[in-house]
């Protein structure tokens, strides 16, 4: 580096460089509110505004909680919640058949472009792609529930007897949105 007199030949380049660099770090901005539409057996159903990382337990609590006659057997309050998600919580002795949700929705996992969605499939969906059998769909449903939705097609991996083998026939076929 050559100086002049103590100075920096070209004091004006160096300091546009730094500001420059501080305005880019001032447009992070922090992730938005989900929405989630809350209906079915809850003190007050609706669309709410949480946040992102936060958990069916985060809705239900929004709604009110749970109404007397709801039956919260199949909910796995530990999921976390993505934008657009739709929570029915069914009253008991309500059947799948009966709620309103699957009524006007496409059925669980339902085909677009030939893949399935495996955070909603039901088994006998599931056993619609190549290489699922009934114990594979029996697995994948068991660990979404007790892990939550796949956040990517990969982490099906993480299913016990879904190795990277495995996957690869599966990948032309799943989907996670």
């Amino acid at each position: 580096m050559y100086t002049v007199s103590g100075q920096h030949p070209f004091p004006e380049l160096i300091d546009e460089a730094k500001e420059e660099i501080v305005q880019e770090d001032a447009i992070v901005e922090p992730p938005g509110p989900i929405i989630v539409d809350v209906k079915g057996a809850v003190r007050y159903p609706g669309v709410y505004a949480l946040e992102e990382g936060d958990r069916l337990i985060d809705a239900i609590q929004a709604a009110g909680g749970y109404l007397a006659d709801a039956d919260t057997r199949l909910l796995n309050h530990a999921m976390k919640l993505a934008d657009e998600a739709v929570i029915y919580v069914p009253a008991q002795g309500e059947t799948l058949e009966d709620m309103p949700i699957f009524q006007a929705m496409e059925a669980p996992g339902q085909q677009d472009e030939g893949k399935v969605n495996i955070n909603t499939a039901d088994e006998q969906a599931l056993m619609t792609i190549p290489g699922i059998g009934p114990a594979k769909a029996a697995a994948i449903v068991q660990y979404r529930t007790d892990h939550g939705s796949f956040q990517t097609v990969e982490a099906i991996m993480e299913v016990t007897g879904i190795g990277k083998k495995t996957f690869e026939n599966l990948e032309p076929y799943i989907k996670v949105k």
